[in-house]
């Protein structure tokens, strides 16, 4: 079968031929109708020799959906030819936070030389994807795969980030959105749909505030040296209730904080390599920040029920497997608007 797979260290992603995977005992074989393109796989892309914890080559793709090609011994619950998506943050499946549903959090995932597909284990962007486990799988149902297999982890991440803070946006309140592509995209929606608070997106690019207003924000403003002061201006002088920063840069961890509020969260997302100075008389009185990952499997059987009312929707670009590498450039250059998806077999 094709995969793009990440070959060596500082080298681009490439399409080449593997051998057709089968499924051992319990485990699944999908045939992929979709696969997302994520600033993540760029990071793992980007990471030195030293700071990788698995082999390469790695065929990349961590947001996957596909159909039911073959079953392993043992592996029930699903039907060959089902559509179904895959959830990615694969766990031991025993641990403490397992046993809560939280794979997202394993605690033994690390000694277990456990990863996400895409992120360690061979990925979603191929004709075939072998999942490990049916618990690891969810029913697609009349969801089309192409529009939705994001919401995997651009619908799942900013989901389990905003759903802490639903307490804090109540009636009055400001969210703030930082990093309006991929997942800020969604996250805006998500507000939408989840709260009545006031939404203000925060972006470099004037492309992804346009696209910020059209999926509901309120305010759309340049994430520059202003930002902060615009936010506390709009909020005559309270600061946002929750700040969400789905880029994690330096600067916009900078300027989160900048926006935070009195008992207000602070959520960093993005994985850009900010941190947040935080202490008495630094941040504002009691102040939470959080640095969550990803999601639960139960809150991604959440995220796609908010697809089938029409309370989310992805604005997704489609490339072939061909083309994914092309995808990958446009995504490094800030040229993707809302999220590239591959059509492995399309």
């Amino acid at each position: 079968m094709k995969a793009l797979q990440y070959p060596a260290v500082g080298a681009a992603p490439v399409v080449v031929d593997v051998p057709d995977p089968e499924p051992g005992p319990g485990q699944v074989l999908l045939e992929v109708t979709a696969a997302g393109v994520c600033h993540s796989d760029i990071a793992v892309m980007g990471m030195p020799a030293s700071a990788l914890r698995f082999p390469l080559p790695l065929t990349l793709g961590h947001e996957g959906a596909g159909k039911v090609a073959a079953l392993g011994d043992g592996a029930t619950g699903f039907a060959v030819g089902e559509s179904v998506a895959v959830y990615g943050p694969w766990g031991c499946g025993m641990c403490h936070m397992c046993a809560q549903g939280k794979e997202n959090y394993c605690l033994r995932a690390a000694d277990l030389k456990i990863f996400p597909p895409g992120l360690g284990a061979p990925g979603a962007i191929a004709q075939y994807l072998l999942v490990d486990s049916t618990r690891h799988l969810v029913p697609l149902g009349g969801l089309d795969p192409v529009r939705n297999v994001p919401l995997t982890d651009a619908g799942l991440t900013p989901y389990h980030a905003i759903k802490t803070s639903l307490p804090k946006l109540t009636g009055g309140s400001t969210a703030v959105v930082i990093g309006t592509g991929g997942l800020g995209h969604v996250a805006i929606q998500l507000l939408r749909a989840l709260s009545p608070a006031r939404v203000i997106a925060l972006d470099v690019s004037p492309e992804k505030l346009e696209l910020a207003k059209e999926v509901g924000a309120d305010e759309a403003l340049m994430s520059d040296e202003k930002a902060a002061s615009a936010v506390k201006d709009l909020t005559g002088g309270r600061g946002a209730e929750a700040v969400f920063d789905f880029v994690g840069a330096p600067p916009t961890v900078a300027i989160a904080s900048a926006c935070a509020g009195v008992e207000s969260d602070v959520t960093v997302v993005g994985i850009g390599g900010g941190s947040a100075q935080v202490g008495f008389g630094v941040t504002p009185y009691d102040a939470a920040f959080r640095a969550p990952y990803w999601g639960t499997r139960a809150e991604l059987i959440e995220v796609l029920d908010l697809a089938r009312d029409g309370s989310v929707s992805v604005h997704v670009e489609t490339y072939s497997l061909d083309e994914a590498p092309k995808a990958y450039e446009r995504l490094h250059a800030g040229q993707i608007r809302g999220r590239a998806v591959i059509l492995p077999n399309g």
